[in-house]
């Protein structure tokens, strides 16, 4: 048996705002910080350590990741970073509130493209500057690979490739990894190992930003049990001091 953790970034600035993150590469907010410190300590506290890492190439991602692996005192380990365990590709509403969305197209419309699986949002034209071919983090890409847009359907057909190509192998040998990416591509991979038939996918609601899921798997890569780490009693020793410290250190 062994352990796989998934971490959904902490808070991000357009989080906080409420907007189509996407593939944008916005920072973590204070309170993403102070999410990813927490997600630190749960993982300290609980006796986790891990031997390589997987993430995705935008830094709400990557601090998080950071965060954690230096109150672990893990920094030297192994870390992988690929686009394919990038947010949802949001097209045209990419930086646009929820509430802006929703006027522009009608809340029904928006209903929509968050919970079906097959639909996606308006896409952006290829000359449009949040298009991902003008970043140099996707020059090796083909132009199949860049998206315009993504579906649900889309995120799991990126992502499920790498998982299996990439990370599985690893937990085979045995191997404890963390994965700190965002919640669609996160709902990506939790839905295949829980089997989720595809018409559910989109009723299976997104880890939390900031808090560890726990999976237990066989050498097969099967799961056998999972569960979110939250605040045990155990853990409910925190005092205010220390909550503060973690504050200062975020805002640092």
């Amino acid at each position: 048996m062994t352990t796989l953790v998934f971490l959904r970034h902490g808070q991000s600035i357009w989080n906080q705002e409420r907007r189509f993150t996407g593939w944008a590469d916005v920072e973590l907010s204070l309170q993403g910080r102070v999410e990813a410190e927490t997600a630190s300590q749960l993982l300290k506290g609980s006796g986790y350590t891990f031997d390589l890492c997987f993430t995705s190439v935008l830094q709400r991602a990557i601090k998080t990741l950071e965060i954690v692996l230096e109150t672990l005192g893990q920094q030297q380990l192994p870390v992988y970073t690929s686009w394919r365990l990038n947010e949802r590709h949001y097209g045209a509403l990419q930086g646009l509130s929820r509430q802006e969305t929703a006027q522009q197209y009608s809340p029904e419309q928006v209903t929509v493209w968050q919970q079906y699986f097959d639909v996606s949002p308006p896409a952006l034209d290829p000359s449009d500057a949040r298009f991902p071919g003008y970043d140099s983090r996707y020059a090796t890409l083909s132009p199949e690979e860049l998206p315009c847009t993504e579906s649900l359907k889309d995120v799991r057909a990126r992502v499920l490739p790498y998982w299996h190509d990439t990370i599985v192998p690893h937990i085979r040998e045995g191997k404890k990894v963390l994965i700190v990416a965002h919640g669609n591509s996160l709902r990506a991979l939790t839905t295949s190992l829980d089997n989720v038939p595809e018409r559910d996918i989109p009723k299976v609601k997104r880890p939390l930003t900031g808090e560890p899921l726990i999976y237990e798997l066989d050498n097969t890569a099967n799961p056998i049990r999972y569960h979110y780490l939250r605040r045990s009693s155990k853990l409910q020793r925190w005092t205010k001091s220390t909550f503060g410290s973690i504050l200062q250190k975020a805002s640092e």
